[in-house]
């Protein structure tokens, strides 16, 4: 039997309008639950992080819908292990608040294969 080829994610991120509403402080902690996050999302097994990209430079205010603010590409064992990474948004902890970082952050993974073009 063949060995199952991960599935190719791409993990789409978007910040929404509760970020740029809270304080200073609170902002701080959404930056240091979405490090959390992210760094989750790497250390999950069966997951290979490819590479990221960050809009941040050139997309000004929040995500509202495509293009999003950040995107991470990774090789991911399955279905399960892709929404155990996206349920990482509803129980990462915002500092001392009552929130999760669902809150503040939206995700949608992209779940697809990798292209190969058979070369002539």
């Amino acid at each position: 039997m063949a060995d199952k080829k991960p599935l190719r994610v791409l993990f789409c991120l978007g910040i929404n309008q509760n970020f740029f509403d809270a304080p200073r402080e609170e902002q701080l902690d959404v930056w240091a639950a979405f490090g959390a996050m992210w760094n989750g999302i790497h250390d999950t097994s069966g997951v290979e992080v490819i590479g990221n990209m960050d809009d941040d430079q050139t997309m000004v205010g929040p995500s509202t819908e495509s293009p999003w603010t950040t995107y991470l590409l990774a090789d991911v064992a399955d279905y399960e292990t892709v929404t155990q990474c996206c349920n990482l948004l509803r129980t990462t902890a915002v500092g001392d608040t009552p929130y999760k970082l669902w809150r503040y952050v939206k995700i949608e993974a992209r779940i697809g294969r990798e292209l190969i073009v058979q070369r002539a």
